[in-house]
């Protein structure tokens, strides 16, 4: 179920309002390290490869989704990519040409047709691995969720653009596959169009356990979880950071080949009282279903 194109999910940049705040929370309490940073804006890396996960840039009012960044399997596929936009439909905003973050590499920025700007790399810096304890950080991002208002026009425009398959359709969510990764990217079934969430992966189910306990610690209760997710397989936790932007740690994901067969909404149900694999789970807070629809896209980059 591979994506001729699109090897996995780098990288996602967001606006936040009080960039040292960000900083000191992402550091201290969410575990990750700055590995770059300019006069407004911060890149923040974990213990495995990517250069960085996250990229915060300064910026007044409620936080914005910037654009979401894909890793190519090669500079010929950025073209390929290119090429297979327009033919979707939406519209080539730059490159391919020289990234413009502290990562390197080619770049290629494009969006669909609701403005959902996806950045697709190539030859970007890898970080070499960290040394000493790293049981509590995450190790790379695991996906991303995108809200929709139109579901099967965002489905499309991935499969025809970017390589994607789906891997599971429940009755809110489309699971959307490009390597072995159960999902990388996933699209909510809402009424607007926004980021639902970004989800780290973390190295154990232990480590999302005490990223819990850590996050409780600083003030910063769960919104969902802990549970076990149907599609995915994936343990859980999820939190609402000081900015509002939904973030869960994440471990055992599931990984999946040409052999598995998508399912649908009807093979993705509970029994009443159950929101998932395990049944002991709190259920998504107002709060959190709020934020989860809250982070619009930015007009510009």
């Amino acid at each position: 179920m591979k994506s001729p194109w699109i090897s996995g999910l780098r990288s996602v940049a967001l606006t936040v309002p009080d960039l040292s705040a960000a900083e000191a929370f992402y550091t201290k309490v969410w575990h990750l390290d700055v590995v770059d940073r300019a006069s407004d804006a911060i890149y923040l890396g974990g213990s495995g490869s990517d250069h960085h996960l996250l990229a915060l840039h300064q910026s007044s009012g409620a936080p914005k989704i910037r654009k979401v960044t894909l890793r190519a399997r090669s500079l010929e596929a950025l073209h390929k990519v290119e090429q297979a936009t327009i033919a979707a439909g939406g519209t080539v905003e730059r490159g391919p040409g020289p990234a413009t973050d502290p990562a390197g590499g080619s770049s290629l920025c494009i969006l669909d047709g609701h403005g959902r700007r996806f950045e697709v790399v190539f030859g970007d810096k890898r970080m070499p691995q960290k040394a000493g304890d790293i049981a509590d950080q995450p190790i790379r991002l695991a996906h991303a969720v995108l809200n929709s208002h139109e579901v099967e026009k965002t489905q499309e425009f991935m499969e025809k653009a970017l390589g994607f398959t789906l891997s599971d359709r429940t009755r809110i969510m489309a699971f959307m596959n490009c390597d072995s990764d159960h999902h990388t990217i996933a699209l909510g079934d809402t009424d607007n169009d926004s980021l639902n969430h970004i989800a780290f992966l973390m190295p154990t189910l232990d480590a999302v356990m005490r990223g819990g306990g850590r996050m409780k610690d600083a003030g910063h209760d769960i919104q969902w979880g802990p549970g076990r997710h149907g599609p995915g397989d994936n343990a859980f936790n999820y939190f609402i950071d000081p900015f509002g932007i939904v973030i869960e740690y994440t471990a055992e994901v599931e990984q999946i080949d040409e052999t598995y067969q998508p399912g649908k909404p009807s093979d993705w149900t509970w029994p009443p009282g159950r929101i998932d694999q395990w049944g002991i789970a709190i259920s998504p807070t107002p709060r959190l279903k709020d934020a989860q629809r809250a982070v619009a896209f930015s007009n510009s980059i």
